[in-house]
């Protein structure tokens, strides 16, 4: 007997027959025609729903379920696929009904406790959800399903440990998965591998090459890891397959920042808040590029918005009170009340980090820096000794073990730590020296290469290191690499210009830890046991500057090797400078130039007259606006046209510096925060250098070279001195050329100097025994 029943069976698998070859269309038609045949038959109208969602006809699909649990309220395939379109439209309520009624009926049914978990998660009971995603691992301990969702939700959790080992589990037991070799690497991240977590990346995109977040994920990894050329391929593509995507945008924000481009990158961070408005590190990002465009107050305000999203996102709670430092004062600016609004900051900053936020607080430390306190010509001490002990504070969360003491006999083992392994200012003043230089066969050193950017230098550094560890990742594959070293002394060039520098100084890696002058003042950690300085650069009693011991070592402190001057003609005329008038450069970038200072140079014009001073536009051209905004009012206030006098030229390559200071008259050290390797330039290129001698070791650094050449007469003891000096050098020829023959007959004195390599290398024997 043909039934209606049987009439829709044969319909139905027709329609089944059909959706297997893909034509779903036909197959939709099939399963009409069954549930015409049986209206009141509910297997006809779930098929039909099937059908249509496949189809991507969601209306009809959940119409059709519907009319299946009309005829069989409790039919379970029926109830789980009509909540799962439910879910996707935020219908979490119904959606939790119908799949408590499908388990009810089918209590094996491990895809609905799938997505139980979901709507749970949803609907704000986490709990649930995790208990859910449990009692189906405990029965189905390899469902990738059931894997996925709990891992996820271990991450949500912030669980990232957990994360990982149940992501490996679910890799483990199903086929090779782009979306989970992404997640993975999500969590390889928060754990600060970031290596590892960019092979997790790299395996995404040989299974998925089309992968835009993973195409994006491992560009921001490259950007931190130095790697701009290789970020920007990646970045650029995860914007190509997904214009959307706001995380790519984020990670071109930072690619240009670590490129010095900031108004590209500021124009990315905005898009990334356009396309995300509750996007929190977009909007802390977009206040650490408006910092370093000299723009605090909308830096503030971009810090604000992050912590309106996200009260507890620890890097904007502390670049709002880094950024309370001015990059680049006004004339009228409140350098007292700036320090104590800082002093404020950093109290409620300490404040803030109780108990329950210190683990996450690592975070923070090197996001932003005090950098800019070091010029102001203030005494920093204290409030950079109350700054260290914070970050070590926060570090400790890491609970690294102290350094293991030194083994009797064999080799002091040395490390260095540094992100500038390169050509380099650190580099050359001070790291080429000690790496050059020191005993091999006393010493074993080890270097760690926190940058990315290689160079000739960088390969003299493989070559002179015992051991060159570079680019290895994150916070947790530093410190892995520094202690399978075993240091007996850690010393950091400098401390205060790169964050990972910051975080690892701020751990105990080595019995003995010192810093250099690469960023000359004191790092106020209490992690750094010594300050290698040098006798030549500081004042008399110079110790209650420094939170650490101080060491002076012989004359300028470092081995310097004298570099072949080659230089290249230079447009002056292009540049609108009078070739015949006295030329005088100007290095410092703009935040060297201290506003207490700039009736300096009308001083020099009025007593001139006819005169050029050339300054250098900096990457954050905003700065250097800023700086000759300034300047043009100094120069109004004595009744002389900046015009006349100041030009801004672009930021030059080298043989062109040198070339310009072997047609300049005088080179003018700024004063307060003095200039090292500017200094020095200006001496091996002939170039009479005038500067006045600071309070503290930053402001001594060409008065240092001076006194070495024994020409401590171009070392002015206040402004009209200084002015003084630079009339006569400019003015007096016959003066000029004298100075440059001294210079000539002296440089030999600054070069080669091993007496300071000899007095570290008794330090280490000492301090290390």
């Amino acid at each position: 007997m043909n039934s209606p029943l049987n009439a829709a069976d044969r319909l139905i698998a027709l329609g089944i027959e059909a959706e297997k070859a893909g034509n779903l269309q036909e197959a939709c038609l099939w399963f009409r025609e069954a549930t015409a045949a049986a209206p009141g038959y509910a297997a006809a109208h779930l098929n039909l729903g099937i059908g249509l969602e496949a189809s991507g006809d969601t209306a009809a699909a959940i119409q059709a379920y519907e009319a299946a649990l009309d005829i069989d309220p409790r039919e379970a395939y029926a109830s789980y696929n009509l909540a799962k379109l439910l879910y996707t439209q935020g219908k979490l309520g119904r959606a939790e009904e119908l799949l408590r009624r499908a388990l009810q009926r089918k209590r094996d049914f491990p895809e609905a406790m799938v997505v139980l978990s979901s709507v749970l998660e949803s609907m704000g009971d986490r709990a649930q959800a995790q208990s859910t995603l449990e009692t189906l691992l405990r029965d189905r301990p390899d469902y990738t399903g059931a894997l996925r969702n709990y891992a996820l939700l271990l991450a949500r959790l912030g669980r990232w440990d957990d994360a990982e080992a149940v992501l490996r589990r679910a890799l483990a037991a199903g086929p090779a998965d782009a979306d989970l070799q992404c997640w993975l690497g999500n969590a390889l991240v928060h754990l600060e591998r970031t290596v590892e977590a960019a092979e997790c990346y790299r395996r995404a995109l040989r299974l998925r090459p089309d992968f835009a977040e993973a195409h994006c994920y491992l560009g921001s990894i490259q950007v931190d890891l130095g790697l701009l050329n290789e970020a920007g391929t990646h970045l650029d593509r995860a914007v190509a397959l997904l214009p959307s995507l706001a995380e790519a945008h984020l990670g071109l924000g930072n690619l240009h920042h670590a490129a010095q481009r900031l108004e590209q990158a500021e124009a990315s961070y905005r898009r990334a808040i356009a396309l995300d408005p509750e996007f929190v590190e977009a909007h802390a990002n977009l206040g650490h590029v408006l910092v370093a465009s000299g723009q605090a107050e909308a830096a503030l305000v971009s810090y604000d918005a992050a912590l309106s999203l996200d009260p507890e996102y620890v890097q904007a709670r502390w670049s709002r009170a880094m950024c309370r430092i001015p990059v680049l004062r006004g004339p009228q600016e409140d350098l007292a009340g700036s320090r104590r609004a800082f002093s404020q900051e950093l109290a409620a900053l300490e404040r803030w980090f109780d108990a329950g936020r210190s683990s996450a607080g690592y975070r923070a430390v090197g996001t932003q820096q005090p950098f800019w306190l070091a010029y102001q010509e203030e005494d920093n001490v204290e409030l950079l000794r109350r700054y260290g002990r914070l970050c070590a504070r926060l570090m400790a969360s890491w609970h690294v073990s102290p350094g293991l003491a030194r083994r009797d006999g064999g080799r002091i083992r040395v490390g260095i730590v540094s992100q500038h392994f390169r050509d380099h200012s650190v580099w050359s003043a001070i790291t080429k020296g000690w790496l050059g230089q020191i005993d091999s066969r006393r010493f074993e050193v080890s270097a760690f290469s926190l940058g990315g950017a290689e160079d000739a230098e960088t390969q003299f550094a493989r070559s002179r290191a015992a051991r060159f560890v570079r680019s290895v990742g994150g916070l947790h594959e530093w410190v892995a690499a520094i202690r399978e070293a075993r240091p007996d002394v850690l010393i950091y060039p400098e401390v205060g210009m790169d964050p990972m520098t910051v975080k690892l100084a701020s751990l105990r890696l080595a019995p003995l830890q010192a810093a250099s002058w690469g960023h000359p003042e004191t790092t106020g950690l209490p992690t750094m046991d010594w300050y290698l300085s040098a006798r030549d650069l500081e004042p008399a009693e110079a110790q209650p500057h420094y939170a650490e011991k101080l060491l002076e070592l012989p004359n300028l402190g470092c081995y310097l090797q004298r570099a072949p001057v080659e230089a290249a003609a230079v447009d002056l005329e292009a540049w609108r400078i009078d070739a015949e008038a006295p030329l005088l450069v100007c290095p410092g970038a703009p935040f060297k130039y201290a506003p207490e200072h700039d009736a300096v140079l009308p001083a020099i014009a009025r007593q001139l007259g006819r005169c050029q001073f050339v300054f250098f536009t900096h990457w954050a051209r905003a700065l250097s606006d800023r700086l000759h905004s300034r300047l043009a009012a100094a120069f109004a206030r004595e009744g002389l046209a900046a015009d006349r006098y100041v030009r801004f030229v672009p930021w030059l390559s080298r043989p062109a510096f040198h070339g310009l200071m072997q047609r300049a008259d005088v080179f003018l050290d700024t004063i307060g925060f003095s200039g090292f390797n500017t200094a020095l330039q200006a001496v091996e290129c002939g170039l009479p250098v005038v500067t006045r001698e600071g309070r503290f070791l930053r402001g001594r650094l060409a008065s240092g070279i001076l006194k070495r050449l024994e020409l401590q007469e171009l070392v002015a003891a206040g402004a009209e001195d200084y002015v003084a000096l630079a009339v006569r050098l400019a003015g007096e020829r016959s003066y000029r050329e004298s100075v440059r023959a001294r210079i000539e007959a002296r440089r030999h004195v600054l070069y080669e100097d091993a007496a300071p390599i000899r007095a570290l290398e008794e330090f280490l024997a000492g301090a290390a025994g």
